[in-house]
């Protein structure tokens, strides 16, 4: 019952919280403060309902050194998009005109945490790690990873080799950074860092979603499987190999630190449910 019971309170949040977002985006300064607002919301929710069903502190979403954990988090979601951008410059086209839009830039901040900080609660707040608890590290990697790629087919101009892409460079890599750090900080850094830097600053597609004009004026063009066509970047088989060596970064550091979960261990950690020490 606990799954249902923070997978719940955790979907509401996120479905009314990103829709009111979604609804001021004419208002980028009230979309900044209502996206903040929906961040801070969805983590109190998620941690008294973690702590409501499990009896114990929701550590993954500690306060204390949750600033650094989120700031490690962006320098490598933006260090990640610039080499792909950096990458579709040099095998296809990337051009930029001149200053797009600051106030855009502005409400996708609010935006873009908004989604990250949601989409992180669910999917590796709750999914990956209950899941995780029952069937060991790699196979909830794997199964939480497709899940959250199949989610993105619902975007208006996703298909089947975005949602495969999104599933490989960001669900694993994702599912791996909290394995590697057992805080949710990180990857909710790294999720946002990766998001803001596709639409806020370099003004691409993110998903297959129309995202308004971020901080550049900015026009892509060239081969699909460079490029990622309509999808954004995320499609880019560029995505898919940076994704890739990151995820496979943080699997060594979670090996390095213990924090694989076998699935020889999965049945006796899902009898007393916990969050694995850093």
């Amino acid at each position: 019952m606990r799954f249902v019971w923070q997978l719940s309170a955790v979907v509401v949040v996120a479905m009314i919280g990103v829709q009111v977002v979604a609804a001021v985006e004419k208002n980028p300064w009230l979309q900044l403060v209502l996206g903040l607002l929906v961040c801070v919301l969805a983590v109190l929710v998620y941690g008294w309902v973690v702590s409501k069903t499990e009896h114990r502190p929701a550590t993954e979403v500690a306060r204390k050194g949750a600033g650094a954990a989120i700031g490690r988090g962006m320098l490598i979601g933006v260090a990640m998009f610039g080499a792909v951008i950096t990458n579709i410059y040099v095998n296809a086209h990337y051009e930029i005109n001149g200053l797009g839009s600051v106030s855009g830039a502005v409400g996708l901040v609010g935006f873009m945490a908004a989604a990250s900080v949601t989409e992180e609660l669910i999917f590796r707040g709750v999914l990956f790690r209950i899941i995780e608890e029952r069937t060991g590290t790699w196979i909830a990697l794997t199964l939480t990873g497709l899940l959250f790629g199949l989610s993105h087919l619902l975007n208006p101009d996703a298909d089947l080799w975005g949602a495969l892409a999104i599933a490989i460079e960001a669900g694993g890599m994702l599912a791996a950074a909290y394995a590697a750090t057992r805080t949710l900080w990180v990857p909710i850094g790294l999720h946002f860092g990766w998001n803001f830097a596709a639409a806020g600053i370099f003004s691409t597609e993110v998903s297959g979603n129309d995202t308004p004009q971020g901080l550049l004026d900015s026009m892509t063009s060239g081969p699909t499987w460079v490029t990622g066509g309509d999808f954004g970047p995320e499609g880019s088989v560029y995505a898919v190999l940076f994704g890739v060596l990151v995820t496979i970064g943080f699997i060594w550091l979670a090996r390095k630190r213990g924090n694989l979960v076998p699935r020889r261990r999965a049945d006796r950690i899902a009898a007393t449910p916990t969050t694995l020490p850093q």
